[in-house]
């Protein structure tokens, strides 16, 4: 499918380190051929390693996925579907830009403040993880009912 042609979705949250990047990612897998999806955050901070990780293990690699900012699309960009995926994200981004379309909240905990053993804080990241490919796809198959 043309690229000029496919929905425009992006996934929004704080640094755009872990949740966002995974949502992109799971989208693109599922769905990629039927949306363009892109992510940013509020706050850029590089993607974290345990999140690169975590995903490897399910067979989706990060290596083409760079942290965003959401300047990079105010003004310039109209998405379809916004999805916001933490409460800082939600209460912080700019109204201007949530009102661009279908907006959502879907709060997840961030992996990323989790405290704990390397083995605990990859746990938490597998578990936002999964949580996330079962929300991206309930909301795949919302769209088609």
């Amino acid at each position: 499918m043309n690229q000029a042609k496919k929905t425009k979705v992006i996934f929004l949250c704080t640094g755009n380190s872990a949740r966002s990047q995974m949502a992109e990612a799971y989208l693109r897998k599922y769905a990629g051929d039927r949306f363009e999806v892109h992510s940013a955050g509020l706050e850029p901070k590089g993607i974290n390693p345990l999140t690169v990780q975590a995903m490897e293990e399910i067979g989706i690699s990060l290596a083409e996925h760079e942290s965003k900012s959401v300047g990079e699309y105010l003004g310039k960009e109209h998405f379809t579907y916004l999805f916001t995926v933490c409460g800082h994200a939600e209460e912080k981004c700019p109204r201007t830009f949530l009102s661009s379309g279908i907006h959502t909240h879907w709060d997840f905990e961030d992996p990323a403040a989790f405290e704990g053993t390397d083995a605990e804080k990859l746990g938490k990241f597998r578990e936002i993880r999964d949580q996330i490919d079962q929300r991206i796809q309930t909301w795949l198959g919302e769209l088609t009912t």
